[in-house]
């Protein structure tokens, strides 16, 4: 009998599938990407949430960088891209006409499984959603992220969920839109939304209020009060003062609803808290504002580890691809840390795992042993 030909198996993913098991679920649930043509497509979706996943999870810093691996890589060409490959005009077209209800979708089944698989660090405080903004340098063709004269910044305004530690919704606009409108659209009646003084605002602590929704924002210290009751403070604490206060003037921009005011002090520094949670101690509303660091510390994560703010794409349609690819990727990350080590995510894991990445894919498939071979060819030739 002839021996028949070894043909190695497959590179090793078993990494690279571990860190991506949570998108088989969330993948059930989007529409199938249709040609707009007669044309076949050359890059179908699930293609193009790996390409960008990939994108972070490596720290490619650009879309040509990122094209060079599916082509060159051995492990990215396999697993990554496109079976017949990707031309670089056709991952353009995809980036900036297609697939951005796909991984809006993606991104909102995903967080359906963070609140099952990831621990509530803060149960006894609510659910807490830090709200800020970040500004991303963008080139003079991007006529739509328009900033001030000469300068070109697109925004992002993000929710981020402090209970679990990643964020869960987010809104891309030009660099000058206000950042205090989007508070209400990332928060849900019974959520806390936590910000700074920037998101200060009489008329919208009443519209949060109306609606059912919370808030722990800082205000500014110069800002004028009415107080309608005082509340009275343990000794020793960090907080000198507690009260139910109206914000503003009369007659000019003083809040309709009564609402509470916490003082408090760290390593000399004053703090204002405007907050509509009278169900906690001043203490516990203190460390709901501590908590908003968080998001500080995401953003710069985000864009460090990750490369987000590496554009891709010029247009908003595809710039809001590559925010949503890079919230996926660091959702990713969460759980796997979470399930494989009992952590939040860190530079040092993902380095480790990007590193299992890399040694398996240089891993060869195992070949059968030669002599096994000789002695069977040995039988055969007998029978």
């Amino acid at each position: 009998m002839k021996p028949q030909p070894f043909k190695p198996g497959k590179l090793n993913a078993r990494s690279y599938k571990r860190l991506c098991a949570p998108l088989c679920w969330a993948l059930k649930k989007i529409t199938k990407l249709k040609s707009r043509g007669n044309r076949p497509l050359q890059m179908e979706f699930e293609d193009q949430l790996h390409a960008l996943i990939f994108f972070h999870l490596q720290e490619h810093t650009s879309g040509r960088h990122l094209l060079q691996s599916l082509k060159e890589d051995a492990f990215a060409r396999e697993h990554i891209a496109p079976k017949k490959g990707i031309a670089k005009s056709s991952f353009f077209e995809a980036m900036n006409e297609r697939g951005l209800e796909q991984f809006m979708l993606v991104f909102e089944a995903l967080q359906q499984q963070v609140r099952e698989q990831l621990p509530n660090r803060h149960p006894e405080l609510g659910p807490l959603v830090a709200i800020d903004g970040s500004l991303i340098d963008a080139v003079l063709s991007m006529e739509w992220a328009d900033y001030r004269k000469g300068v070109k910044k697109a925004k992002t305004h993000l929710g981020f969920d402090l209970n679990r530690g990643v964020p869960r919704k987010i809104f891309l606009t030009s660099g000058k839109e206000s950042e205090r409108p989007f508070v209400e659209q990332i928060l849900a009646p019974g959520e806390t939304a936590v910000g700074d003084r920037g998101y200060q605002s009489h008329h919208g602590f009443d519209q949060l209020q109306a609606a059912g929704k919370h808030f722990v924002i800082r205000i500014k210290e110069n800002t004028i009060t009415t107080c309608l009751e005082s509340y009275p403070v343990a000794s020793g604490s960090m907080v000198f003062s507690d009260a139910k206060v109206l914000l503003g003037r009369e007659g000019v921009n003083q809040t309709r609803i009564p609402l509470r005011l916490v003082g408090y002090t760290v390593e000399g520094k004053s703090y204002w808290i405007a907050t509509s949670r009278f169900d906690l101690t001043a203490e516990q509303i203190a460390q709901i504002y501590k908590l908003r660091w968080q998001i500080e510390s995401f953003f710069a994560w985000w864009k460090r580890h990750l490369k987000v703010y590496h554009l891709i794409s010029r247009s908003r349609h595809g710039l809001m691809i590559q925010m949503l690819a890079g919230l996926i990727t660091y959702i990713l990350l969460a759980i796997y840390c979470h399930e494989e080590h009992g952590e939040p995510v860190s530079i040092h894991r993902v380095r480790q795992l990007r590193n299992q990445i890399l040694n398996e894919s240089r891993m060869q498939p195992c070949q059968p042993d030669t002599q096994s071979q000789q002695n069977q060819e040995i039988v055969h030739a007998k029978t």
